[in-house]
Formats: structure tokens, sequence, C-alpha cells
């Protein structure tokens, strides 16, 4: 491209955002409103988490390219501080609700969430605690998720220790999204309103991308500090990965799709790997939901259709089927698959979308908007049922819907030249597609002592005691799970760190370095006190093979899983010994149920293995 191309390009995108969002930005607190509007549906004046954090990519972007054609440009310093400022206006209003966090670590009560929207110019609470569906898990994790992205970009968004104490109490707060029913990304529960909380992909999915992305990631950015890592159980992202495979293409157990699956199919999220489970939910969404005016948020959906009662919460399940048909349609979603394609690079699909999204602008003083969304007219209500997609549709007075704008003006500007898709994404979420986990889990066959140690060798099974193992530590997995309760902990803020439980072989199957100290876990149903496995050798063995099978499908470390084995002279005394015997031989020829494993001394396997450092 030309200077003079770019300049006008960039002059233009500018003008365009600094109409639409950083003249709605707050002086004070750096957030935005939602929408100007205040109409029966709600005040869309507060500033939503979710919609916050959506509405200032598009700076964020404008920013970057700035920084790559004009890196002295004021501009460049202006748009990429604007991102600061609402990213720490959002932390900042976050960490006022400290205690909330501390609560529902110990309650998982909906009403102990944080707030999911908060006052634009105070950043205080606006809504009671329960008269709000608060619990929104997926606004929480992608807050996380593009801290991570925008520190990797260049962007300095946390300052202190207690910050990034927080900031890992907020991935304890997300952590069990996979089992954790919320009020999602609509805020309503399940899909008749009555309030109830469910397991939604949406939730699951943005929680598992911002696991994986804050993962070991250094909040300082390249600031050289051990202290700012955050650390993120294993577990959580493998059982949200088992969640997602097991639900998708479905949203949840009442909604068989549902269009905000874009965002963990898509960008930003990239939460599943898997091409043929991504290809069937994305399918299901366009031939359930796409129209000619965007995508249905769900099915039977009556938000905002001519026929709502405003002033009913919920309908009886009979009664949805009178959205049937005219439920509203959403220009949003385009814009997601619009993204999408470009970050594919879909020459067909760009095109396509491209022009869906041109007839339903909205042109004021200019500019040109996206609505919120297009409803069926009343009148023409029948006409639309008896022909479904035949009716011209009228948007609604929400102009424009900050979020869908922001989405589309990082569209422009990368069909335009001026950004490119690895800018937004410089953690290469997008790369996660197709990505393919292979890993051999290497074993230490340990002895409780010599006796033990002799007794194998007669059985032609090397082993190592633990003085010989030394300086290297063998633990148990609870204290582990101990340590774990010390991540984020912060008196200043009343917060404590992880709760306390069990920590399984994922979590537990590399080296950890800690204070220094090179230690390796037992998994943890070696724990005499806490499991009776180790009384048990049949159900002993039976597990250990299942974590290595397990290791195989779902470890995602640089390093190479290790799991020590510690034979102790009890199992050995047993009528089933026969069982761990197998086993360890099993394992000394290098496989197991199928699963292939290497068994060599500790020391030898900890050049391979993965590490974890841990100094907080």
């Amino acid at each position: 491209m030309n200077t003079e191309t770019v300049l006008t390009s960039l002059e233009k995108h500018f003008q365009a955002i600094d109409k639409i969002i950083l003249s709605r930005q707050d002086a004070i607190t750096g957030l935005l409103p939602a929408s100007t509007a205040v109409n029966a549906h709600g005040d869309y004046t507060d500033a939503w988490v979710r919609d916050n954090v959506y509405s200032i990519m598009s700076v964020w972007g404008l920013g970057l390219s700035y920084k790559k054609f004009y890196p002295e440009h004021h501009r460049t310093y202006l748009l990429s501080q604007s991102v600061v400022k609402l990213m720490r206006g959002l932390l900042n209003a976050m960490m006022r609700q400290s205690d909330r966090i501390e609560a529902y670590k110990k309650t998982n009560n909906p009403t102990d969430a944080l707030h999911a929207k908060y006052g634009t110019s105070t950043g205080l609470a606006v809504v009671g605690d329960d008269e709000w569906g608060h619990l929104q898990l997926d606004a929480t994790s992608i807050f996380i998720l593009m801290i991570a992205q925008m520190t990797a970009s260049g962007l300095r968004l946390i300052y202190t220790m207690d910050e990034v104490n927080f900031v890992q109490n907020l991935v304890h707060y997300i952590s069990r999204t996979y089992c954790t029913p919320d009020y999602g990304i609509w805020e309503r529960g399940n899909k008749i309103n009555h309030g109830t909380t469910e397991i939604n992909c949406s939730s699951v999915g943005m929680a598992k991308a911002a696991l994986e992305a804050i993962n070991g990631f250094n909040l300082f950015g390249n600031v050289i500090s051990n202290e700012a890592v955050i650390h993120v159980v294993a577990n959580d992202i493998a059982r949200s990965r088992f969640t997602l495979h097991s639900l998708l293409p479905r949203e949840s157990n009442s909604k068989e799709t549902d269009a905000a699956l874009l965002s963990i199919i898509g960008y930003p999220a990239y939460a599943v790997e898997d091409e043929t489970i991504l290809k069937c939910t994305r399918d299901k969404i366009i031939k359930k939901l796409a129209g000619n005016y965007g995508c249905k948020r769900f099915l039977l959906d009556g938000h905002q259709s001519s026929i709502e009662d405003e002033n009913r919460l919920h309908y009886e399940p009979s009664e949805l089927r009178e959205f049937e048909h005219i439920e509203s349609e959403w220009p949003l979603f385009f814009t997601y698959l619009l993204l999408d394609a470009l970050m594919r690079e879909d020459k067909e699909e760009i095109q396509k979308y491209k022009e869906k999204l041109e007839p339903l602008f909205v042109e004021e003083n200019g500019i040109r908007l996206l609505p919120e969304l297009y409803i069926v007219p009343k009148e023409l209500i029948e006409a639309e049922k008896e022909n479904p997609g035949s009716q011209k549709r009228i948007a609604n007075e929400n102009l424009p819907l900050v979020w869908a704008q922001s989405l589309y003006m990082l569209c422009d500007m990368i069909m335009e030249g001026v950004l490119d898709t690895s800018d937004i994404d410089p953690l290469h979420r997008r790369k996660r597609i197709g990505h393919k986990r292979s890993t051999y889990p290497m074993v230490a066959v340990l002895a409780e002592n010599k006796t033990v140690q002799e007794k194998l060798l007669s059985l032609g099974i090397n082993s190592q005691t633990l003085e010989d193992v030394k300086p290297i530590r063998v633990s148990h997995a609870c204290e582990l799970s101990e340590i774990h309760t010390y991540l984020g902990k912060n008196e200043k803020l009343s917060l404590t760190g992880r709760p306390l439980l069990v920590t399984r072989t994922i979590t537990t199957a590399r080296m950890h370095l800690l204070q220094g100290q090179k230690t390796v876990f037992l998994p943890y149903y070696f724990n005499p006190q806490g499991f009776y496995f180790s009384y048990d050798n049949i159900l002993l063995a039976e597990h250990f093979r299942a974590s290595l099978t397990f290791l195989t499908k779902h470890w995602d470390q640089p390093g190479q899983p290790i799991v020590p084995f510690l034979v102790r002279e009890g199992m050995l005394s047993h009528k089933t010994q026969e069982f761990v015997l197998e086993l360890l031989r099993d394992l000394q020829n290098g496989q197991s149920d199928g699963v292939k494993v290497l068994t060599a001394p500790l020391e030898q396997l900890l050049s391979t293995a993965d590490m974890e450092r841990i100094d907080n």
C-alpha cells in the first residue's frame, strides 16, 4: 500500500472510531456504555463487561495499525492508552468486588458472582446481587483472554503484584466453568427464561480459551518477573475440552444451538481444535439460525420481537412457539462470520458475508452503523410465519450496537490491508484449529526402600529408591494442592488462593521447581490418607493405566509428562501382586494398553519433562 492510501484509510477509521467509541468513553472510569438507548427493554447506558471488551477491540486494532505505519504519531499513543484505560477501568471495577470472588470460591452461589455490568461513570454496582443474572463466566473469561492478547501485543495493563494476584483469582473464579451452570451470554439462563442456570458451551469455550492463553503468561509483559506469571491447573483445561466435545454442537441442555457459539469456534476464542466438531457446530448455526438480516440468537427467542410482552419475565414452554420464524435477527453474527473468514483467509466466505452485511447498515450523519437487531413488524408476522424469510424487517432503535460495530471495523481494517490478522491474535489462538496432541508418558519406577528395590530386581524390574533420586523430592499430590491454595493469596484484598481440591494426574505430571527445589509428585491416588487405591493393587494398576491413556489424549504442554510409580512393601506381599508386576513389566517394555511409554531413571527423564516454576 502506498503512503497516501494508508493515511486515507487510517484517517477514515479514526474518525469513525472517535465518533462512535472514543467520544462515549467515560473520562474518569474509561468505561463505555453498551449504547445510549434507554427503553422498555432496559437501560443500555450501563457498562457491561462483555460489551466493553468487544467494543474496545477496534480501538486496539487501529492503535496497532498506527503503531505499524506511524509509530511516532500521537494517535498511536492515544489509541493504545484508550484501550489501557478501559481494560483497567474494568479491572478496578472488579477489584472493588474482590470480596465477591472470595465468597463465590466458597459457595458457588450465583448471587455471590462478580457483577456483569457496572455504572459507566462510577465503576460501581448498579443493580442488586439477586436482581440480575450476574454469573456470566464468558464475560470474565473474555476479559482474561484479552488481557493476555493485548499484553502480548505490547500494551501494559497490569501494574502491581496486587493486580497480578487479583487476575490469578479471576483464573480460579473461571477454572471450573466446565461444570458450573451460569446465566450465559444472554443473561437469562435456560431457554424459557425462568432464571435457571445451565452449563453453556459458549461459557465453557471462552473459559477454556482464557485458561490456555493466560497459562504461564507473564502479566508484566517483557519485564522478566517469575512472580507475575499466572498459573493454571491443567486438569481444568482438559475437562473443559471434554465438556465441549460432549455437548457441541448444542449450546446447552435447553438450546440445540446458539449463535453465541461463533465466538468460541472462531475469533476470539478458537476453543475447539477438532475440525469435525467445529464444522458441525458452524453448519448447524448457519442452517438453523442464519437469515437475511443476521442470525437469530437461538430458536424461539422472543427478545424484542414485536409481539413480546415487555411486562413478563418469562414464557411457558408452550407459548414459545408464538415466536417461531419471527425471532429477531442480529447483524452482529455476520460480523463474527466475516471476521472468522478473514482469519481463515477464505475468500469465498469473505465475499459472502461482506455482501450480506452491506444492506444492513443504517447511515447516520454520514457514518454507516450496524443496528442491534432487525425485527418483523407486527402486521407482517403472519406472512413471515407462512413463508419464513419473505418479509422485510426493520431495525430496532438501538443504533449502533457498538459490540457489532467494533467487530466490523476490525474486519474493515483487515480488508483494507492496514491491519493483519496476526496483529489481533499475537498468541496465535487461530492455530489451535486442527491442533493434534502427541506425547509419550514417561514413568519412573520408585521403590519405597532397599528391600522393595532388591525384590523388584530379582523379578527383572529396575527401580530407584527415594534416597537414590535425591536431591529430587518425591511428594504426594496433596502437597501440590496445598501449594495451589497460596496462588493469588493477597491479604490487602482479603483473597486466598485456589480452593483446596484434588490435584489430578495431568496436573501433577510435570517436574515442579518450588523455590528452587526440583520436585515430582505422585498421582493423587497414591496418597494412603486420602485414597484406598494404595491398598488395592487391582484398582491401582487399572487407574495408573487409565491415567497414562488420559495423558496421551489431553496433554498439551511443551515438555513430556512424567508420572512416578511408587512400589510399597505391601504391594508385593499381597496375593494380587501380579497385577502390579504385570503393569511394571509392561512399562519396562515401553507400553501400557497400547500407549507408548518411556521408563527410565528419574534424573534421565527430567531433561525432557515439562516443568512448572512456582515462586510465589
